[in-house]
């Protein structure tokens, strides 16, 4: 029992003394520890932008043709498929023409009958056996069968009408049997040629007032570059640029704004006449601007802002000024640095004041040094890293 209870208080004091001393904190960068974040970064630099700006605009055929019955008739058969290309003279109805050919034919004969008599007259009127006034009545008839004959050949012709022009066929507006061109020329089928395709689109007169006093006054300089882009409904950008074609010289007055007009290639016919689209046209230059990602500025309450990786790794808010667009960038005109890591991806794990691992960014499909890809970015001891 004595040996019992000695060994029962030599463990209690051992335990109280263990249990004063102080519980060691983990060290950072010990093996339990999580790593900082990662998030993507670019470093902003000064580079040469061009201002656009994005217009709202409707596509059109740059050719347009409405096919009409130009004669009367009932119309027997459809000759093309609808929807199709179809190539300029490319028969595509037929309307029926028998009563065509017998006045074609009987105008032919007419012709014949009047030229023969002509000729018959000819030596007669040497002989003074026909008189000058019977000559020449003979000549007006064979040039008045020979009009009867032009137009019945015409009418003839028209029986089947033709594709005017090269291009995409509509769906036809009338069937087999109908009866065309009584009273009016009736619409049968409309052409458009979609490629190239044309986008009409406007710009408001006041936009152009101030982008010419900002030129007057040297923040701005004239854009050199013709070159459109064209954004979808859906947003994304068409994968061919268009050429700036036509600028109006009026202003509407109903609207107070100046007409545009614009080319894109449209070799796949994705692009159809009447749809809406926006059309990203340049209007003018800076030479040194800091653009950054439009993902990367945060609006609230208290106007626009950004993330930065500061030298020791922290997240730290900072607000700026914006001032027009270039693409999908925005132009920064105060606030930022050249050399100032920005946050691009990442937000929702960069806290202000967490420590977080800048990766450098690069943008979908750009390469490296252009508009959207700045330059690399370092600042100890948390330097952004190329992402793998």
């Amino acid at each position: 029992m004595k040996r019992f209870v000695l060994f029962f208080l030599v463990v209690s004091v051992i335990a109280c003394s263990d249990s004063g001393k102080p519980a060691s904190a983990p060290t950072p960068g010990a093996a339990g520890a999580p790593p900082p974040p990662e998030v993507d970064v670019i470093s902003v630099s000064r580079s040469e932008v061009t201002l656009t700006r994005d217009l709202p605009g409707r596509l059109f055929a740059v050719r347009s043709a409405q096919v009409r019955a130009r004669v009367e008739g009932v119309l027997e058969q459809r000759l093309f498929t609808e929807g199709a290309d179809v190539k300029r003279g490319t028969p595509l109805f037929r309307v029926d023409a028998r009563s065509f050919q017998a006045a074609m034919a009987a105008a032919e004969a007419d012709a014949a009958a009047a030229k023969a008599t002509l000729e018959r007259y000819r030596p007669l009127l040497e002989i003074k056996a026909v008189s000058q006034q019977e000559f020449d009545l003979a000549l007006a008839r064979l040039r008045q069968t020979e009009a009867v004959l032009a137009r019945a050949r015409l009418d003839l012709e028209n029986a089947t009408p033709t594709a005017p022009i090269s291009g995409r066929a509509g769906r036809a507006l009338v069937t087999e049997g109908a009866l065309v061109g009584r009273g009016d020329a009736t619409l049968l089928v409309t052409i458009e040629q979609l490629d190239p395709i044309r986008v009409e689109f406007t710009q408001s007169y006041s936009d152009l007032l101030r982008l010419q006093s900002a030129i007057k006054a040297g923040r701005q300089k004239h854009a050199t570059s013709t070159v459109v882009e064209l954004l979808l409904e859906d947003g994304s950008v068409y994968p061919f640029p268009g050429r700036l074609q036509f600028t109006d010289l009026a202003v509407d007055p109903a609207t107070g704004s100046v007409a545009l007009r614009a080319e894109f290639p449209n070799p796949r016919r994705e692009l159809l006449p009447g749809a809406f689209v926006q059309v990203r046209f340049p209007h003018a230059r800076l030479d040194k601007a800091l653009r950054v990602p439009q993902r990367a500025i945060q609006g609230g309450a208290q106007g626009q802002s950004v993330m930065l990786v500061d030298s020791e790794g922290k997240v730290t808010p900072r607000p700026v000024k914006t001032g027009g667009m270039a693409g999908t960038d925005f132009i920064v005109t105060d606030g930022l640095s050249e050399g100032d890591q920005v946050i691009v991806n990442g937000l929702q794990k960069a806290r202000p004041g967490t420590v977080v691992k800048p990766v450098l960014w690069q943008a979908p499909g750009t390469a490296a040094g252009s508009p959207s890809t700045p330059a690399s970015a370092s600042s100890p001891p948390a330097p952004a890293v190329a992402k793998k």
